[in-house]
């Protein structure tokens, strides 16, 4: 049985059990011309949009339905993240092409759920129509955070403490290795796969930032360090020094890039991208209350990479202490 079979309203049937984990606020979810919720009292509404293409942002081939269901969700939810709010709603469209199995837009649904699950998100419809050639996926969710603790891109300040909650360059070494045809099946080519394919979103440690006082910007890191740090630099009109020695990068990072003749872990860290951990800037006096804070509520550290300087200056102190331009070379939709 596949699509032809059951229709779009079929499909639509198929795919809504489930789909509503936090019935409170929601008036009517899936199953009529829109849905309908009550927004929240004193809180800022959030929204924001991913559109993933095949074989622009996805390799069918080499992805699971599974994995890029959970994937689809984790990039929006990540942007929720990076504004220090918390997701609520989402909304899901397709365009599927008539070589797309039933069974994996089944698995789609199925991580997608269970990712929305964990973090209390409802999926409230959307739209499903068909494609002449590549399965394009579109979400959109809803969030909300307190009016006085939304963090936003351009409030860094000079001296600044620039910190990352997570590990980067993961992800692009695990797309280097579905490209290349590695088989990552073991570790630590499993940890680098992972990091690409099932990408989590740092919600709660969004929801800490900008609760803690003294965090200034923040941003998800989507298209590459030195690109998104670039945004920050760029909406708050400063500039930024990183330290390559302080960027943190994993271990099977560091095999991977000794193994494949790929060079300085760090430069790929710079230059890759869907690490979707955050990037942040936290005022000096208030820098070790934040960061102490973090390790105790996640039990790791919270990365301090770099400072915030004088506008015009956008560079990186590579392992001599030579200063370097810092080149922003990660992901562009349309270079």
């Amino acid at each position: 049985m596949g699509l032809k079979e059951i229709g779009e309203f079929g499909f639509i049937r198929r795919i809504q059990t489930g789909c509503l984990v936090r019935p409170e606020g929601v008036v009517k979810a899936i199953g009529d011309d829109a849905a309908v919720f009550r927004p929240e009292p004193d809180r800022l509404g959030l929204i924001t949009a991913d559109l993933l293409v095949e074989r622009v942002h996805f390799l069918r081939d080499r992805i699971s339905g599974q994995e890029l269901g959970h994937k689809s969700l984790a990039v929006n939810l990540s942007d929720i993240a990076a504004m220090g709010g918390t997701a609520r709603e989402a909304i899901v469209s397709l365009a599927i092409p008539e070589d797309c199995p039933l069974a994996y837009l089944d698995a789609f649904y199925e991580g997608m759920k269970k990712l929305a699950g964990k973090y209390r998100v409802n999926i409230l419809g959307g739209d499903t129509t068909g494609s002449r050639a590549d399965l394009t996926i579109n979400v959109t969710v809803i969030g909300s955070v307190p009016e006085a603790q939304l963090l936003l891109r351009s409030g860094a300040r000079i001296g600044d403490i620039v910190c990352a909650t997570g590990q980067l360059g993961d992800s692009r070494a695990g797309l280097q290795l579905l490209i290349d045809g590695v088989d990552a099946g073991e570790e630590p080519w499993t940890m680098l796969r992972r990091a690409h394919v099932r990408p989590e979103p740092h919600l709660e440690e969004g929801r800490m930032l900008a609760a803690a006082g003294g965090v200034t910007a923040a941003i998800d890191v989507s298209d590459g360090l030195s690109s998104d740090i670039g945004h920050i630099a760029e909406e708050s009109g400063v500039g930024v020094r990183l330290l390559a020695e302080k960027i943190p990068v994993s271990d099977a990072l560091k095999t991977f890039c000794t193994r494949f003749d790929r060079g300085d872990p760090a430069a790929w860290a710079l230059a890759g991208g869907e690490d979707y951990c955050l990037l942040c800037t936290i005022s000096p006096d208030a820098a070790d209350k934040v960061c102490a804070a973090f390790a105790e509520a996640f039990g790791r550290p919270l990365h301090r990479i770099g400072t915030i300087v004088k506008p015009g200056t956008f560079e990186v102190i590579d392992a001599d202490g030579r200063a370097v331009p810092l080149e922003k070379t990660g992901w562009d939709h349309f270079r």
